[in-house]
């Protein structure tokens, strides 16, 4: 079980860029997956990117390929997002998450051992 903590959100101007953090503490397995979901009024959560426990194995939204790239700091406790090119309808609250079962890898259905962050909120404006 771990806690995860997001950081990083705001507002920014379409085209704009915005980087993520997802910080891990408590106990946690060497292999956890990590990623990001994210959220919009009326919406259903939806899967952004993620990993499967490696810096190898990147999984993205067909979304966000190209705009969006997830990496994690050299301990592995961290996850990042970073957001280029931003567009409105990126406009949501980010869920970190991180799941020692499955990778993180398109799904918004993650492992009952999985464990989410409390949200940041991200603005694209124009």
């Amino acid at each position: 079980q771990v806690q995860l903590v997001e950081s990083g959100g705001g507002l920014v101007q379409a085209g704009g860029s915005l980087r993520l953090s997802c910080a891990a503490s408590g106990s946690t397995f060497s292999n956890y997956a990590m990623g990001w979901f994210r959220q919009a009024p009326g919406k259903e959560r939806e899967f952004v990117a993620g990993d499967g426990g490696s810096r190898t194995s990147l999984y993205y939204a067909d979304s966000v390929k190209g705009r969006f790239t997830i990496f994690r700091d050299d301990s592995m406790t961290t996850a990042y997002l970073q957001m280029n090119s931003l567009k409105p309808e990126d406009t949501a609250v980010y869920y970190c998450a991180a799941d020692p079962i499955f990778a993180i890898a398109g799904t918004s259905s993650l492992s009952a051992r999985a464990s989410w962050g409390r949200g940041t909120q991200v603005t694209v404006s124009s």
